[in-house]
């Protein structure tokens, strides 16, 4: 979809900036900006006040074609924050035109961002890019997951028509730790065995470490893989674990939101022992 297209079906331009710092052992989202349909609720600590818990909002209910939606997200050295959203996103239908959001996320040194969005929801014939970039500091640490299904499966909806690209970037002071690129064509091929099966939800989940825990050493007799596969209590088959260079890697193709969900966040309760030495709690927004 070149430019042109871009701007023959005008839609929102949505912009949110988060800017976290830490001082007194508190973490506090010292600057937040945001045009619609972007905002933020009112942070919370259910945990600590070292760790600030925000939740996002897309006041308008979903993204049609020629939504442009950009988030930029800044931790100051050593602040801490746990970031979800209020509901799952819906990419409708196109009209002929691309939408996209673009996300950047800068973590600075002893910082850690836990980024859970949750459930994202491809209707038949969307266009989407999604494409995000995580900047790390030499002792930043970073978790994420993405979980996207395909189709309203409830009303016996597939993903027969549309395009979806997703691109996951992850650096260390400006070198390429992780790089994920996925795309996938509505069409009948997403029920060859090497794509989805037939199945309509994927996700992944991504820990990058601080390189001062040395993830290589903890990594190296496999227990956290071994464990995080043990943490699944679906069909094996659904699902993979593999070491990324400075962290795990998780990956889930099935047909139950609630399934996966509850597996990446056993396995972020898992890893939270690793990075903060502290369990995590369960989100109230979840319920």
């Amino acid at each position: 979809m070149n430019q042109n297209n871009l701007d023959a079906f005008p839609g929102w331009q949505g912009r949110l900036q988060l800017i976290y710092g830490y001082a007194r052992g508190k973490t506090q989202a010292i600057e937040h900006r945001g045009t619609a349909p972007l905002k933020v609720q009112r942070s919370f600590y259910p945990e600590s006040v070292a760790i600030c818990h925000n939740t996002i909002l897309h006041t308008a209910g979903g993204v049609v074609g020629g939504d442009r939606l950009n988030i930029d997200i800044d931790l100051q050295p050593r602040s801490r924050a746990v970031i979800t959203t209020a509901a799952a996103a819906k990419i409708y239908g196109s009209n002929g035109a691309l939408a996209s959001e673009q996300i950047v996320q800068n973590v600075g040194e002893n910082a850690c961002l836990e980024w859970l969005p949750q459930e994202t929801i491809i209707f038949d014939g969307a266009l989407f890019d999604r494409h995000l970039q995580v900047n790390l500091a030499a002792t930043a640490s970073w978790l994420g997951w993405e979980i996207d299904r395909f189709g309203r499966t409830a009303r016996g909806e597939r993903f027969n028509h549309g395009v979806w690209r997703s691109a996951t970037e992850v650096y260390r002071q400006g070198i390429p730790v992780w790089i994920d690129r996925q795309l996938l064509y509505g069409d009948d091929q997403i029920d060859l065995p090497n794509i989805l099966a037939g199945y309509p939800i994927v996700g992944t989940l991504a820990w990058i470490g601080a390189t001062s825990l040395e993830p290589d050493a903890l990594l190296a007799s496999k227990n956290l893989v071994i464990k995080a596969r043990s943490l699944f209590d679906g069909e094996p088959s659904k699902i993979g674990v593999t070491r990324l260079t400075e962290g795990i890697l998780c990956r889930y193709r099935g047909d139950s939101t609630t399934e996966v969900r509850r597996w990446f966040t056993a396995v972020w309760h898992l890893l939270r022992h690793f990075y903060l030495d502290s369990p995590p709690i369960h989100l109230r927004v979840w319920q």
